[in-house]
């Protein structure tokens, strides 16, 4: 049973969406991960010695869509526009618990991250290793006790969404590390659902959209369609 979907394939690029729990690769041999079942596929093709270069990574945790690369040249462009945060939007959705004060705005904080426990946290502006992190979001539903929000993650730090939004004061449902577990929420309501970029040949503007599965599920209501749409600059 394949725990991904190619959503979008060429010679180019893969564009790929993967389910919650599965990490997108895994230094554990014993521990399945989405890359190393790309590359059983593509040998299952026979593609003998493929090329796929990881572009932009989710936390295990979070579903949604990730890009592949297929040849060295498609992966140092997309790197590229990952970094600049100008040519490539990233978007996710995500429920939280409570009401964010205002119905949309920025977040703008520091965070630190700590190795040791692999979590990260909000500190003061000047704090020795801290990086500066920025995001905007939206509510796009409301219901008593959540929210349906949409982000756009203007910056990619460790852990960024889940921790900005738990330390507003509305952290995401299903955050067992940085909000509380919760009885009936057995995933992260945190989904990668949409990603417009450059396509790092053609030049054509892609733009590729899911919808969460935590949404789909009709747990909290569903409002946003998925597809692929291409089209030019």
């Amino acid at each position: 049973m394949k725990n991904y979907k190619i959503l979008y394939e060429d010679g180019e690029l893969l564009v790929v969406w993967k389910p919650s729990g599965i990490a997108v690769q895994s230094a554990r041999p014993s521990v399945p991960d989405v890359m190393s079942m790309l590359r059983n596929e593509m040998a299952e093709r026979g593609e003998r010695h493929p090329y796929l270069g990881l572009v932009n990574r989710l936390d295990q945790p979070v579903e949604g869509i990730f890009l592949v690369a297929r040849t060295a040249g498609a992966s140092a462009k997309l790197d590229r526009q990952i970094s600049d945060h100008i040519h490539t939007e990233k978007w996710y959705q995500a429920v939280v618990c409570g009401k964010p004060a205002e119905k949309k705005g920025v977040l703008v904080d520091n965070l630190l991250k700590d190795g040791r426990t692999n979590t990260s946290r909000v500190v003061p502006a000047g704090t020795k290793g801290a990086k500066r992190c920025e995001l905007s979001y939206e509510v796009e539903e409301e219901w008593e006790e959540k929210s349906l929000l949409k982000i756009r993650l203007l910056t990619g730090r460790h852990h960024q969404i889940r921790v900005q939004l738990a330390h507003a004061g509305v952290p995401i449902a299903g955050d067992r590390k940085y909000g509380k577990a919760e009885p009936g929420c057995g995933q992260l309501c945190l989904c990668a659902c949409r990603i417009r970029f450059v396509h790092p040949v053609t030049k054509k503007e892609m733009d590729v959209q899911v919808e969460p599965t935590f949404l789909i599920s009709g747990s909290y209501g569903s409002r946003v369609g998925g597809g692929l749409r291409l089209g030019p600059l």
